[in-house]
């Protein structure tokens, strides 16, 4: 049982052996991946040597029973804790995303409902701030587009977490938000009372760490600066700061105005326009693994309804898992981890099933 562990222990030997060499920080790109590898198998390591430990001290005990009654106690207990030992051991090893320990940008887009998809959106991304704040996370506002009534149009957030664990990394936990959203609410412009549907988008993109993690050619980049404008379209900076940059190979489009110098704007929409690429290279890879899992494509889906928060009801569903709750009013406050627990629990039910194939 448990035949791939080895490899995976002799893995995490090689690894401390060289974070313990000081040569090692001189490249802090180098250094960076192998903590991230290192935090990834810890915990395997750790659950290992629990499961192992308390294997052999159950074939001790099993021998020692019929001399001492205290032995065959200890067998019942081991018996009983053995089969819990081997249920986390066996979630542990279940293949991660190798991009679960990062950092994330995350974006919101109102999409139908004119200024009340705009409103909505804002709503979402206060409701991933309070979710960050309850965990810790550092939120910074990247870029925003706000619509005359307050709402965003569009925004970008990047999402800093603390914790080099992937089971605590930021985007494991957030990368089950992108989709769409639905909205169900009379909207602050209807006079009627009437309920409307109306929609955002989300997108969650792993943030690079290092700018050489992605190829970028000079050469592949449509550079454009502009007069950045406000809501309503009217003039905010009588110079051209803004900044608009095109990946012409993949056709990626990232604008940047909310800087007050063009150089700012334009480090920020690389930083963006990074973290996309990477998500895109991803996407090939997951799409040319032919035992890639419908769920791991599912979370890149910005086309795919995923949730519903309708107001009226103050219910919150999410379609995917079938979670459903009362308490829509503690979720938009924050309190958003039980619906991201069950996305967190249907993916490894997924992968487990996947192992068994």
């Amino acid at each position: 049982m448990f035949e791939s562990v080895k490899s995976l222990l002799e893995e995490h030997a090689e690894i401390q052996a060289k974070l313990s060499d000081p040569s090692v920080y001189a490249d802090q790109s180098v250094a960076r991946k192998l903590g991230r590898r290192s935090a990834q198998l810890n915990g395997i390591v750790e659950a290992y040597n629990k499961w192992n430990s308390a294997t052999e001290d159950l074939e001790a005990a099993k021998e020692m029973a019929d001399e001492d009654p205290d032995f065959a106690e200890e067998v019942e207990t081991l018996t009983a804790q053995l089969p819990e030992l081997e249920e986390k051991l066996r979630r542990l090893l279940i293949p991660r995303d190798e991009n679960d320990a990062r950092d994330v940008i995350l974006e919101v887009k109102g999409g139908e409902g004119g200024d009340e998809a705009a409103l909505f959106a804002a709503d979402l991304l206060r409701m991933y701030t309070r979710y960050a704040e309850h965990k810790g996370w550092k939120v910074e506002m990247i870029s925003y587009n706000e619509s005359d009534l307050g709402g965003y149009k569009d925004a970008q957030v990047a999402i800093k977490g603390k914790s080099s664990d992937p089971a605590e990394g930021v985007y494991a936990h957030l990368k089950f938000e992108g989709g769409v959203h639905r909205v169900q609410r009379v909207p602050v412009t209807e006079s009627q009372g009437r309920i409307h549907t109306s929609a955002a988008g989300v997108l969650v993109l792993p943030e690079v760490d290092e700018p050489e993690e992605v190829d970028i050619h000079a050469n592949d980049l449509k550079i454009d600066v502009y007069r950045s404008s406000g809501p309503g379209g009217q003039s905010v900076n009588t110079t051209d700061s803004a900044v608009r940059i095109t990946h012409l190979p993949t056709g990626i489009v990232v604008a940047m105005q909310n800087e007050k110098s063009q150089i700012q704007n334009r480090e920020a929409a690389m930083r963006v326009l990074r973290s996309r690429l990477l998500a895109h290279q991803q996407e090939i890879i997951d799409a040319e693994n032919s035992a890639v899992r419908a769920s791991q494509i599912r979370t890149m889906d910005r086309s795919e309804r995923i949730r519903t928060y309708n107001y009226p009801e103050n219910r919150i569903a999410d379609h995917r898992t079938g979670y459903k709750a009362y308490n829509l009013d503690a979720v938009m406050d924050g309190d958003l981890e039980p619906v991201i627990e069950s996305c967190i629990q249907m993916d490894e039910e997924e992968r487990l099933a996947a192992l068994g194939e």
